[in-house]
């Protein structure tokens, strides 16, 4: 009878065991899973650091929170793109649950680099992923890639322009002819907004942070105003710009708003932080397994945002009128 009674009492402590090992291994026991997310920018500039700030804070609202459940890993390629590529190809040695990569050229890498694998991509910051191959369609995504994009109103940016400078008839472009994401803004502009207003564009390229200062140099005399689209490379020089609008009384235009904050006249794009936001209600649906990047299309950001700067603007010869002021949605100072 005892040894009866002791193999029922081992089978049963076998039973707990096992039951124990199997919960501990679901995480049914009260151990919550640490997720891996790799987050990358190309360089330190204002819609970068606000896009990753909105995504890390919109994951934290959707229950993702940093050192209790999702550990970051952080990456700044400074804008060198060697750099770009040893990110996207450590990235991949890492094995993350979910690499949220912001800006066109480090997309593009993080998917070359991951080709073959089952790591989700969530690009931000991307103003055509189609034509910069990272999805089939805006209306279909890749099996592991999928994103937010920043695709600003090309003509309703210059529209804006107009009306702060109606005068306006001689506008000069200053990009990367190397970024996808300029080139498609600089084709909208002579495609979709020449015919409309009429204006004359002047172009001024610059491959390199290097090469800013001479572009906008070249533009003197030539133009009445200067407009730059959603340019990293522009970007990362812009008080290089600024000297030259400056000293020339030459007003200096953007397409995203943080540009304005950064000292440029006036500028008109998307909600940057909006987009990061977005982008995490994705990464989280991924993560909680509710879909995969190929479930859900590429996004465009559901805001656009007005902001001035007046200060900035009367140094560049302009004054901006009291009724545009009152309309925009963002003042700087």
């Amino acid at each position: 009878m005892k040894k009866t009674e002791a193999l029922i009492f081992s089978t049963i402590i076998c039973l707990i065991l096992t039951l124990v090992l199997a919960l501990a291994a679901t995480g049914v026991c009260g151990e919550k899973k640490l997720y891996k997310v790799c987050v990358a920018q190309l360089v330190t500039h204002p819609a970068h650091d606000e896009s990753r700030r909105g995504f890390i804070e919109g994951m934290a609202e959707q229950g993702f929170k940093e050192r209790v459940n999702v550990e970051y890993t952080l990456r700044n390629a400074q804008g060198d793109m060697h750099v770009v590529a040893s990110i996207a190809k450590y990235f991949v040695s890492v094995k993350p649950d979910l690499a949220a990569i912001i800006s066109t050229p480090l997309s593009q890498a993080m998917a070359a680099a991951a080709k073959g694998t089952d790591i989700p991509i969530v690009f931000m910051l991307v103003t055509d992923p189609v034509t910069a191959g990272l999805v089939p369609s805006w209306t279909k995504s890749a099996p592991y890639i999928t994103g937010v994009s920043n695709w600003s109103d090309v003509p309703a940016q210059i529209r804006y322009i107009k009306e702060i400078m109606p005068g306006l008839k001689t506008l000069g472009l200053l990009y990367n002819a190397g970024e996808v994401n300029s080139v498609v803004q600089r084709n909208r502009l002579f495609n979709e907004v020449v015919p409309e207003l009429g204006l004359k564009v002047v172009e001024a390229t610059a491959a390199t942070t290097s090469d800013v200062y001479a572009a906008a140099k070249s533009l003197v005399g030539r133009v009445d105003a200067m407009w730059m689209p959603t340019d990293s490379t522009v970007f990362a020089a812009v008080d290089s710009v600024l000297k030259v609008a400056q000293e020339n009384h030459i007003p200096f235009f953007g397409a995203d708003e943080l540009q304005a904050k950064a000292g440029l006249a006036a500028a008109a794009g998307v909600d940057i932080y909006g987009v990061g936001n977005q982008a995490s209600v994705i990464a989280a649906k991924i993560l909680r397994g509710e879909a995969t990047p190929a479930d859900i299309p590429p996004m465009k950001a559901k805001k656009m945002i007005y902001a001035v700067n007046p200060d900035a603007a009367k140094r560049m010869g302009l004054t901006i009128s009291q009724a545009i002021i009152n309309k925009a949605d963002r003042v700087y100072k």
